[in-house]
């Protein structure tokens, strides 16, 4: 969701760059999810320069090969004086060892970070953030799987080990693996905006949005049922009626359940409740008529389900930190905020 710390691209004049660390030993996945994310907004109309640079440990640039855990090498162009002039720096993930981050680095992230920059630590990354001090006092996360590691040895870090990501004054952390993509999906729209963050997500064939409280992951594993069709109509029925009153026992009807049934299957498919998964559609579905309609923002509020614009600036200023209006002058840059 959009950080009101964040300065967003679109009314920036020079190009935004994007330092992402690799390191001897990285999964090719977890490196390859910012680019996948960032590096190919090109394609996309009227979007503004990003500059997608991957830098290595290398203390110079030029041809630095890096081994990967898949067994085979990558060169890199850029080295660590690129990642000091990044914008926004990506650590997307560290050593299975979870060795010590190098001082250099320690020393690169704390100037960069008092610079202003944003610092993101994807999955294991968020070692290399919590060892140079940068998450002393806030709430972070990292792989559930070594996130008690994690609270041990940091422990004035104040660790969620069940959430997809935690951002917070350009610091960002996110759990493992896909969680990345997730992560790297809601920079793009903090920055960039929900359209675009959403024709990304398309192209990449994953969700356009997962709420950063979401679970990781879910304990047990969830059977293919005939139910999970029915809710998946369900689902659609209800983003294309956002609109209209929805209740429990309503939805439930139309999936042929007991409501008892319907909220536990509901949270198994979705990893939330009906009600938070309701709020978010709804607050996307504003965000992108914001971006790009001029409707009023009673309009925005009525279309979306709120009922009123004085309960959807609740919900913007409690979950987004921004008013409505605040948030179409950023992206429109007009004085239509009524």
């Amino acid at each position: 969701m959009p950080n009101p710390s964040a300065t967003l691209i679109k009314s920036a004049a020079s190009p935004l760059t994007i330092g992402v660390l690799a390191f001897d030993g990285i999964s090719p996945f977890h490196l390859s999810v910012p680019s996948l994310v960032f590096g190919d907004l090109h394609k996309y109309a009227d979007t503004p320069e990003i500059r997608l640079r991957v830098c290595s440990q290398a203390g110079t640039a030029g041809n630095h090969k890096i081994r990967t855990s898949a067994g085979y090498t990558l060169e890199t162009k850029y080295g660590l004086s690129t990642l000091r002039r990044a914008d926004i720096i990506i650590i997307p993930s560290w050593h299975e060892d979870l060795r010590t981050t190098p001082d250099e680095l320690i020393k690169l992230l704390r100037m960069a970070n008092k610079n202003g920059a944003h610092i993101v630590g994807l999955c294991l990354g968020a070692f290399a953030l919590a060892d140079a001090g940068l998450l002393n006092q806030r709430e972070a996360t990292t792989h559930w799987a070594l996130a008690q590691e994690f609270a041990s040895r940091y422990p004035q870090v104040h660790v969620k080990p069940d959430v997809l990501y935690v951002d917070q004054d350009k610091i960002t952390t996110s759990a493992g693996t896909a969680a990345g993509i997730d992560c790297c999906l809601h920079l793009l729209r903090t920055y960039l905006g929900a359209e675009l963050a959403n024709q990304v997500a398309r192209r990449l064939v994953v969700a356009p949005h997962r709420q950063g409280g979401q679970a990781q992951y879910i304990e047990q594993p969830i059977p293919v049922l005939a139910s999970d069709d029915r809710l998946g109509k369900v689902l659609h029925w209800m983003h294309s009626h956002l609109d209209q009153t929805q209740t429990l026992d309503m939805l439930a009807n139309k999936a042929l359940m007991s409501r008892r049934t319907f909220t536990r299957h509901f949270q198994q498919l979705t990893g939330t409740t009906v009600g938070k998964w309701l709020l978010h559609q709804r607050l996307n579905f504003a965000q992108r008529q914001l971006e790009s309609s001029r409707q009023t923002i009673e309009e925005i509020a009525s279309a979306a389900g709120f009922g009123s614009a004085l309960l959807m600036r609740r919900y913007f200023a409690q979950v987004l930190k921004i008013s409505p209006s605040a948030y179409r002058l950023q992206f429109r840059g007009t004085a239509d905020a009524s």
